[in-house]
């Protein structure tokens, strides 16, 4: 009855942490680029009564092993990085990745970071830049009376002037891609960082090596689906009850077992 006690607190905690994740996915419904987390949960340890096999008398064994559970907990929380829906803007510095793949944010100290948001602007020095005022790799600088900007689906930025017939290259915008985009690390602000378990960014041409193609004009939606994430609400609420009902009757058993004189 301790065990149990223990064990459906395991439980408990587990769903609290589900939850949680759950929350964040719907705050985040219509935060661009963003990719729902799931909440993935392993068994803890077993204690082992007598083993399958193990000698049951002289001349005969266990067929049929028994082993007492403790519980269970949270053992990641994945990032599944199905794409979510096109959203026209017509503002020709946003940008979509269509298919796999982030583009590069240069941070504040220097290094890179990468995103699926694409709502690009330029600041006061023509830079393109985020909405915190990063700038998009590789450095593209619009000059001034530009008339006109197109970006291709290879990445290809070429402008405009005034008074040209002829576009200017202003340079290309890369794609890149991870052997395991899962071990991204979160970081706010709609981007993720590098760590060893995501493996080194690869840098692609738009649209080479399986990368994706970027769509002008266009933003990705929130890949969360709200009538999924209350379906798994709810089914978070129930374990979450079903394991203090677990505890609450381990307690009244305790509370008979003390009730013996």
């Amino acid at each position: 009855m301790i065990r149990a006690l223990h064990t459906s607190a395991t439980g408990m905690a587990a769903q609290e942490s589900n939850v949680n994740t759950i929350s964040n996915n719907i705050a985040n419904v219509n935060t661009t680029g963003f990719k729902k987390d799931r909440t993935e949960f392993d068994d803890l340890l077993y204690e082992t009564v007598h083993e399958a096999g193990a000698k049951s008398s002289g001349n005969t064994e266990y067929n049929v092993g028994h082993q007492v559970g403790s519980g269970a907990k949270v053992s990641a929380t994945r990032k599944i990085h199905s794409q979510g829906s096109p959203q026209m803007t017509n503002n020709p510095y946003d940008l979509m990745v269509n298919g796999e793949g982030f583009m590069g944010i240069i941070s504040p100290k220097g290094d890179l970071k990468f995103t699926r948001d694409g709502s690009f602007n330029v600041d006061a020095q023509g830079n393109l830049v985020t909405r915190a005022g990063h700038k998009v790799f590789p450095g593209i600088v619009v000059p001034p009376n530009v008339m006109k900007i197109n970006i291709a689906e290879n990445g290809l930025v070429e402008a405009w002037a005034r008074d040209s017939v002829e576009p200017m290259n202003l340079g290309q915008i890369p794609v890149f891609t991870f052997v395991n985009p899962t071990g991204l690390r979160s970081e706010g602000g709609n981007l993720l960082g590098v760590t060893s378990g995501s493996g080194a960014a690869i840098q692609n041409a738009a649209g080479d090596n399986g990368s994706g193609f970027l769509m002008q004009g266009a933003i990705e939606a929130s890949n969360v689906n709200v009538m999924n994430e209350m379906t798994d609400l709810i089914k978070a609420q129930r374990a979450y009850e079903m394991n203090s009902k677990v505890m609450g009757v381990a307690d009244q058993m305790l509370q008979t077992v003390n009730n013996i004189r």
